[in-house]
């Protein structure tokens, strides 16, 4: 008997960290991706301490992301006159047992990649195999249709299909077929990386501005030798007055800084040139801030969504990728106790999709960049003292909200027990077929 493996649509970071975790437990799997091999592409990322202890667990160690990033040391919100609204540390200096990283995103899908290849071999990711839909069988297993460059087309036998294949995903749309449009409340966003010197811990994520008109920035690398210059990760957000569903066709598209430069113009203060940061960089890439309405369900029998598939959300609780492999992990933990089919997907729904889609709702009402907002309402964005504005007891019961419906609160994380217990092994596997 031949062991059916699970396939994964999508070669993302989702997708590996599933193909990783479905190797630790004793599973077969088999990751079929659209592009001709893998590139380093996208620009940083920040991985919550909650994704950072699955990463560990998966034998992703602290050397290996040092050298794609940074540990994060603090969070900050800054107003429209320069001013702080609220800081907070992060990481272990807060209290985790991990830390928070900001990463290059191309690099980190590189190393789970490598991962995989050095652990499954190199058969683990097919490339130039677009997942175009699936078809159940009678037997509670799956047949997985793929496209291919040449125009040719495949069918791979699978025990189960995992839908890792993004916020246009194939698999989602057939699942789905009702879906509304992906959703876009007219925020355009610019992201590039500039090499400059770090502020306030050298380590900090700072967002300032407007939910209408915001600027986000946090180094990526560690400095440099001798002259303390850091990549620093930026996005640039506007609200556009004239939104047109037009623009959603050049998603992630290459433009130059000049395109939009002329929006943060004026913001300058002692501690910050915007326009210099943005101006360091030789171009950026523009793509709008999309998401997709909550679905009722992630599976369909032996068939689930993951990732963005499942919960394309604004990046601004910046835990889009950090989901990714929460979910992942969540997945091989049922798994362990079902084995590969409909039963492991039912659980793996019911423990995320829930919960996980009012995350998605909490993000597009601005996560927690929402004290902005309530700052913007409150005064117009601009104060002699934060406090009289909204009090720190506030700031702080708004913060700790979000951690705690994103997952990552301090004392829930710390004391969880693992996802997937070390030495766990899938249950009695699904498989059959020659």
């Amino acid at each position: 008997m031949k062991r059916r493996p699970v396939v994964i649509a999508g070669g993302g970071i989702g997708g590996l960290a599933t193909a990783l975790t479905l190797h630790q437990i004793g599973v077969p799997s088999l990751v079929l991706e659209s592009v001709r091999d893998m590139r380093p592409l996208g620009v940083g990322i920040n991985l919550q301490p909650n994704a950072v202890r699955e990463l560990y667990d998966l034998g992703i160690t602290e050397a290996e992301l040092d050298s794609i990033g940074i540990p994060a040391k603090e969070w900050a919100l800054v107003g429209l006159n320069g001013s702080e609204i609220y800081s907070e540390t992060r990481g272990r200096l807060a209290g985790y047992r991990w830390p928070q990283y900001a990463v290059h995103r191309g690099q980190l899908q590189r190393l789970l990649y490598d991962k995989a290849i050095e652990r499954i071999g190199a058969q683990a990711v097919r490339f130039g195999a677009r997942v175009t839909g699936y078809r159940r069988s009678s037997d509670d297993h799956v047949t997985v249709l793929a496209a291919h460059p040449d125009g040719s087309s495949s069918e791979i036998e699978g025990g189960a299909l995992i839908g890792a294949d993004g916020i246009h995903s194939a698999v989602r749309a057939q699942m789905h077929p009702a879906q509304p449009p992906i959703h876009w409340g007219g925020k355009m966003m610019w992201r590039g990386v500039t090499l400059a010197r770090p502020i306030r811990t050298g380590a900090s994520f700072v967002g300032l501005g407007t939910h209408q008109h915001r600027f986000v920035f946090y180094p990526i690398s560690h400095p440099q030798t001798p002259t303390g210059l850091a990549l620093i990760n930026w996005i640039a957000e506007v609200t556009l007055a004239d939104a047109d569903d037009r623009r959603l066709s050049g998603w992630f598209r290459q433009v130059p800084c000049s395109t939009f430069l002329h929006h943060f113009q004026g913001w300058k203060w002692e501690w910050l040139d915007v326009p210099a940061l943005i101006r360091g960089a030789e171009s950026a890439f523009e793509n709008p801030m999309i998401d997709r309405d909550p679905v009722p369900t992630w599976v369909d029998g032996p068939v689930g969504l993951l990732g963005d598939a499942a919960h394309a959300m604004y990046p601004t609780g910046s835990n889009g990728a950090s989901q990714a492999i929460v979910d992942a992990r969540v997945l091989g933990s049922a798994i362990c106790e079902h084995g590969v089919g409909p039963e492991a997907l039912a659980s793996y729904n019911a423990r995320l999709c829930g919960q996980i889609s009012k995350l998605i709702l909490r993000n597009r009402g601005e996560g927690p960049f929402g004290l902005l907002n309530i700052v913007d309402e409150r005064c117009g964005g601009a104060f002699d003292n934060i406090d009289d504005v909204i009090p720190a007891p506030e700031r702080v019961a708004f913060m700790a909200e979000y951690r705690a419906a994103a997952g990552f609160a301090i004392e829930t994380l710390n004391a969880a027990p693992p996802v997937i217990p070390p030495g766990a092994r899938a249950a009695a596997v699904l498989d059959g077929g020659e």
